[in-house]
């Protein structure tokens, strides 16, 4: 079993990049709006009782992938590297797989600010993210996260072995997903 976790900003092209990889490596994909999408039809995703369900349908869905034999999944994620609580997130969720002797692999995109925004009104992530499709508070909620965390980490701040960073901004996903594949051999 193979973990991917794609993590940065948002509109940086995680999911994109995370469905090439799974046409590429058979890997099963699971962005992050699948559960925040879902729930967003019964409470707002930064209710109590949104962010509650968002984790635990993520954590039951984890816990299955992790003892099936599936080869392995993708799992998008922004990753506020301010957060103490994010830190102790992805730590759970590595923990699930480990349990399972998942190998786990860290791939942390960037892009330039001007091409996020750009993404952020793309009909792809339109359609996939319905959540997204209020483009004037799409766009205000992805400025005021740059502001208030840190989005990407520092130098030398991953420490894991499996560990890739890849500035994306002129790169197209498919390109990105070959990057991945042949650094990892998924």
């Amino acid at each position: 079993m193979k973990l991917v976790i794609i993590f940065g900003p948002q509109a940086v092209g995680k999911m994109t990049v995370g469905e090439e990889l799974s046409e590429q490596t058979g890997l099963k994909l699971f962005h992050n709006h699948m559960t925040i999408d879902l729930v967003s039809n019964f409470f707002g995703y930064g209710s109590e009782s949104g962010q509650r369900l968002v984790k635990l349908f993520r954590k039951e869905i984890f816990e299955e992938v992790a003892k099936s034999d599936l080869p392995g999944l993708i799992f998008t994620f922004v990753w506020a590297f301010n957060e103490q609580s994010d830190w102790d997130y992805i730590s759970n969720v590595c923990d699930i797989f480990k349990k399972h002797n998942s190998e786990i692999y860290f791939v942390e995109l960037e892009a330039e600010f001007s091409e996020r925004l750009d993404r952020n009104k793309s009909p792809h992530r339109l359609e996939c993210k319905p959540t997204k499709r209020n483009l004037e508070w799409s766009e205000k909620e992805l400025i005021s996260s740059a502001k208030k965390y840190r989005l990407n980490s520092l130098p030398g701040e991953i420490k894991e072995a499996n560990y890739l960073r890849i500035d994306n901004t002129s790169l197209s996903p498919e390109e990105v997903a070959k990057i991945i594949n042949s650094k990892f051999n998924l």
